[in-house]
């Protein structure tokens, strides 16, 4: 029961969704009569995306008191965290590349009803690059099609705030309880979603015919296959380089109870106390693990990552864009890298991910829901590793910090 409970917000989206997708079958193109609705729920979520965004990130950062003290640590954790998520990017474009998603659709059909994407040839990179980064000017920032440069200064509000010291305490106080109340705002916004979500789901089969089904499928399958390399190969590996074989014994002894919460409760959040257990019990200090495991939760999700770039991929796909250049698989990496790893720090920063991946490929805002369905059925599995990862991360940053020889010294001590 406790699972269900768990569990039922998720299993409310899936069948909605299913719902959805049955009544686009049955009906096909007379599902439009509940175009509407979907309308009214993306139009929601839309108009609070930009104060999620600009809160919640500046709020993080301004009320992170533990920067200075924690130097080395952190550092090490940032590079840590930025390496292993480049590396989930990279088998992720490696699976994509083998197996296309939409491999077997006839995407020709889907993109006749599809909106038209504008094309960008016009522009060279410099000029790529600064619309990308910057806007203009300052009302420009809070628009959900500059993404991107809201996070940006965010980034600078939130330091500044806390470059400021105490006179800055009421700002940081002040972006806290803003972020509490628009959470709030996203929760009773979130509770239509089985039913907006399902009305749009069932408005774009009923457009595009059952073969969109098949690539959600599709997508689905290479998820979970990249998802078995992940959890058993690269943490295998990453263990073996944090403590060497015993590292990889102490991993595996420890991380069974974190998996399965994870599996549990398909949240990352939930995930935190048996985490911290975990990594103490592999020997992490307390230091380390009290750091890695609450800002990972928020800031380093490998299995996001994976996700960023199946939609990417998707999107490249049915809107036949180039995906062997240099320049576009560095797009696709760097951009799948902030969905999971950047976009973590946003609580309901699924939609907000999928926003920044259409803002950034200059894809039309409409096809945030397209792609949200992949979020909704590899949830279960992104969580599995975005909280494993966590654990893992903790042993790599212990090797760092505390030097080569900091398991044995633990395994001496007891």
């Amino acid at each position: 029961m406790k699972i269900l409970r768990n569990y039922a917000f998720t299993i409310c989206l899936l069948s909605g969704i299913i719902l959805g997708g049955i009544a686009g079958v049955i009906f096909g193109e007379g599902t439009v009569i509940v175009k509407p609705i979907g309308d009214i729920f993306l139009n929601l979520m839309f108009v609070v995306i930009v104060p999620l965004v600009f809160l919640s990130v500046s709020s993080a950062i301004a009320n992170m008191r533990q920067m200075a003290r924690l130097g080395k640590i952190i550092g090490t954790i940032f590079i840590v965290f930025f390496s292993t998520a480049i590396i989930a990017a990279i088998v992720a474009l490696i699976g994509v590349k083998l197996f296309n998603p939409l491999h077997n659709v006839d995407t020709s059909s889907l993109l006749a009803n599809l909106p038209k994407v504008d094309a960008t040839s016009g522009k060279g990179i410099g000029q790529v690059l600064v619309d990308t980064f910057t806007v203009s000017d300052f009302l420009d920032l809070f628009t959900k099609s500059n993404l991107l440069p809201l996070i940006i200064f965010s980034i600078l509000f939130g330091l500044a705030t806390t470059m400021s010291g105490e006179k800055g305490r009421p700002v940081a106080d002040l972006l806290r309880s803003a972020t509490e109340v628009v959470l709030k705002i996203v929760q009773i916004i979130m509770y239509a979603a089985p039913i907006g979500l399902g009305c749009y789901f069932a408005v774009t089969v009923g457009k595009l015919g059952p073969q969109i089904i098949s690539g959600y499928l599709n997508a689905f399958s290479l998820y979970l296959a990249l998802a078995f390399v992940c959890f058993f190969g690269l943490n295998t590996l990453y263990a073996f380089i944090a403590g060497g074989k015993a590292g990889i014994r102490t991993f595996w002894r420890n991380v069974l109870t974190p998996a399965i919460t994870a599996i549990a409760t398909s949240s990352s959040a939930a995930c935190i106390p048996v985490n911290l257990v975990a990594t103490k019990k592999m020997g992490v200090p307390d230091d380390i693990a009290e750091t890695v495991i609450p800002l990972g939760a928020n800031t380093h999700k490998d299995g996001s990552v994976i996700g960023g770039m199946l939609k990417i991929a998707f999107l490249f796909t049915l809107f036949g864009k180039d995906m062997s250049s240099f320049g576009s698989i560095l797009a696709m990496l760097g951009v799948a890298f902030l969905v999971g790893a950047v976009m973590g720090a946003i609580p309901s920063g699924g939609m907000t991910g999928e926003l920044l991946i259409c803002a950034v490929f200059g894809f039309p805002a409409e096809l945030v829901a397209t792609i949200m369905i992949i979020s909704t059925i590899i949830d279960v599995p992104a969580t599995l590793l975005n909280s494993t990862g966590n654990t893992v991360c903790a042993m790599l940053v212990s090797r760092f910090v505390e030097g080569k020889n900091w398991l044995k010294k633990k395994i001496i001590t007891k």
